[in-house]
């Protein structure tokens, strides 16, 4: 993009995030962030999130993006008891604070640098996760699947682990930007199994790896160009596993804002019969600082190879 940079330019974020226990959980594993990143001091930043044991969010908010960008995430924890609660608000919280620790303070930040910072936050949520489950027997064996989405430079910058999903809602469809780490996702992908069957398999919610659960783990890292009027919505499977793509783009497309949207698609979970926690947070992204979709533009995940340190 020439002339002024894309913050400068202007990048408007409409957000909203919420999560809901569902109608079968009796506690919810969810949790879920939205965060301006910036200095702290230098300017209020806007920030949601689901930590200190709040059940239940509700404060929308827009805000200009910085030249510090921003962070989404959702994470789904697992794990028994309150072990999965704690799994997944220390992926959201140790994401962030390696982010806000290293990449804030980057003085030479450029689009492969907070590519780099993200994936090593995720990274060390796993070990955070993995050391803490280790220490606790009352924990072992708790997990958290995470989905992180960094928006900077014009771009979406996303790491996942496990089945959490991202959707971009452009024109008025939706367009999966993640794959599920499942073990039914590989058989489809494998051709041992078609998509028809998965939706029935009772392997669909067998992850194949989670934060927390080994030592290391492998962060699935691709980026998206973004554009105009485009929407990012981030979930749990306790929305994707009841509420299918067509109905995310209908409902976000019929939505006064990134507030009723999330509402509207809580309750479309939960008259699936809620089986499992739901969580939806959504970003509407507007302004100068970005470019229309050109005709014919195809929504590509595309994967983001480092460079070497």
């Amino acid at each position: 993009m020439s002339g002024p940079s894309w913050y400068e330019q202007g990048v408007r974020v409409a957000t909203f995030g919420l999560t809901d226990v569902g109608r079968q959980r009796s506690h919810n594993e969810d949790s879920f962030l939205i965060a301006e990143l910036g200095p702290d001091g230098q300017a209020p930043r806007f920030r949601q999130d689901s930590l200190n044991g709040a059940p239940l969010i509700q404060r929308a908010g827009e805000f200009v993006l910085g030249p510090g960008g921003a962070l989404l995430m959702v994470a789904d924890g697992m794990g028994g008891a309150a072990a999965g609660e704690v799994a997944s608000a220390l992926a959201v919280s140790t994401v962030l604070e390696r982010m806000e620790d290293d990449w804030v303070s980057e003085r030479a930040r450029t689009a492969d640098r907070f590519a780099r910072y993200l994936v090593q936050a995720v990274d060390e949520a796993n070990v955070r996760i993995h050391q803490r489950s280790r220490a606790r027997s009352e924990e072992r064996g708790m997990g958290s699947t995470a989905t992180a989405v960094g928006l900077f430079d014009g771009y979406a910058y996303l790491a996942q682990v496990g089945d959490s999903r991202a959707y971009l809602v452009r024109d008025g469809s939706a367009h999966q930007l993640t794959q599920d780490q499942t073990v039914v996702q590989q058989m489809i992908d494998s051709g041992t199994m078609t998509e028809d069957d998965a939706e029935q398999s009772a392997y669909r919610h067998v992850i194949l790896q989670a934060l927390g659960t080994e030592p290391s783990v492998e962060v699935d890292l691709t980026y998206l160009r973004l554009r105009r009027s485009d929407v990012l919505l981030l979930c749990s499977d306790g929305l994707s596993g009841c509420v299918d793509g067509d109905t995310i783009a209908e409902v976000v497309r019929g939505a006064e804002s990134p507030a009723d949207a999330c509402r509207s698609l809580v309750d479309l979970a939960n008259q699936g019969g809620g089986p499992d926690n739901i969580t939806v947070v959504t970003a509407w992204l507007d302004g100068p600082g970005l470019d229309e979709p050109p005709d014919g533009e195809p929504v590509e995940r595309n994967r983001l190879a480092l460079e070497e340190p």
